[in-house]
């Protein structure tokens, strides 16, 4: 059974090097909105609480953090710390907490043209499912500034896994070709 009340992600929170970077990189590639700035130069200088409850080094400072919204996904909870712990490099997806974010796109071939004239390292070329759940779905990789990997997919004509869900009333990969307009 559930937690009670679930909804779904609200947040994806994340720490980069360089926060004014990372919000520019967001807000001006991939048409994030700021919504707010907080927590400038938190710290917890006389208790374990960074520890206790952000399983961080005690003496860590959370320098700022921003929150971003991109369309209509989770919002972004960006951070920057300062830790005397902190390891620098980013995680592959192959490392235990490895990961990436994922963002719909309408248009691949756009998408990927437009990453590549802005000189954001784009990863390959898409790739496109041809059997299997994930048949109608295309994604392909590229590269933050300061390392972290993202990826855009597309499935305009929807994907086997959507069929299946629609038609058993499950959850869905949202995209306007899957919208029932009549449940909005």
């Amino acid at each position: 059974m559930p937690i009670p009340g679930m909804r779904g992600t609200e947040h994806i929170g994340f720490t980069v090097p360089d926060l004014d970077e990372a919000c520019e990189f967001f807000e001006n590639i991939l048409g994030a909105t700021t919504l707010f700035t907080a927590a400038t130069d938190f710290r917890q200088d006389d208790s374990d609480w960074m520890h206790e409850h952000l399983r961080v080094h005690p003496r860590a400072v959370i320098k700022e953090f921003r929150y971003l919204r991109l369309g209509n996904g989770s919002n972004l909870e960006i951070f920057e710390y300062e830790s005397p712990d902190q390891n620098t490099t980013p995680p592959k997806n192959s490392d235990v907490g490895g990961h990436h974010l994922a963002f719909y796109v309408d248009d691949m071939d756009a998408a990927i043209a437009y990453l590549r004239e802005n000189d954001v390292e784009v990863l390959g070329e898409p790739t496109s499912y041809t059997e299997g759940p994930n048949l109608g779905l295309t994604w392909c990789y590229f590269m933050a500034p300061w390392g972290m990997q993202l990826e855009v997919v597309s499935a305009p004509n929807g994907t086997t896994y959507d069929d299946e869900a629609k038609a058993s009333n499950g959850p869905r990969l949202f995209h306007p070709a899957l919208v029932d307009e009549t449940k909005v």
